[in-house]
């Protein structure tokens, strides 16, 4: 037997079976977790916060952070809703590594917040919308497609360069000249 094909729009995709997130099913434990992230996201439209996007992170079966966009709140575009809860519950924790704990998501993480929540080492991520939900009212957070200039949805609108030359490999070396001050995974 092959591995397991999840349908999508036009393609099919691989989910190799090793990746046990993937193999998972959404269970009622998980649509309840998933209907405070929507609660959360009606919230922070409500009170003129940000965009219709919520967020909790769990712990042991119990929301350690309910949070909401805030990007219009704190004229920051990077409060998004899962960034805020993953700095939130970090907070709340008083530690970065969140492996212990899941995050409900009600739209599909943009790559910055896919980003927040793969480097704070969260077990699992459940969300509800899928990101064309949100593209198809405006939000255009199609981030890794816009720098590489292959968007369907959004082009990047500033200069993306990579340097070079002698600025460029001293901006390398800092990780080999630092990395015995971190203890990484």
């Amino acid at each position: 037997m092959g591995e397991p094909v999840e349908n999508t729009r036009d393609t099919h995709v691989v989910v190799p079976p090793h990746i046990p997130a993937h193999q998972e099913a959404v269970n009622e434990r998980d649509y309840g977790f998933l209907s405070k992230a929507v609660e959360e996201a009606y919230e922070g439209v409500r009170c003129g916060d940000g965009g219709p996007f919520g967020a909790v992170v769990v712990k042991d079966d119990q929301i350690i952070v309910r949070c909401h966009n805030m990007v219009l709140k704190n004229m920051d575009p990077t409060a998004h809703a899962e960034v805020t809860a993953v700095r939130e519950a970090c907070k709340k924790l008083e530690r970065y590594d969140l492996s212990d704990c899941e995050i409900y998501a009600s739209c599909e993480p943009c790559p910055m917040c896919f980003g927040a929540i793969h480097l704070s080492k969260m077990k699992r991520l459940v969300y509800g919308a899928q990101a064309e939900a949100a593209l198809a009212i405006g939000f255009d957070d199609f981030i890794a497609d816009a720098i590489r200039g292959t968007a369907q949805y959004q082009k990047v609108y500033f200069e993306v360069k990579r340097a070079d030359g002698s600025v460029a490999e001293a901006a390398e070396q800092i990780f080999e000249n630092t990395k015995s001050k971190f203890t990484m995974y």
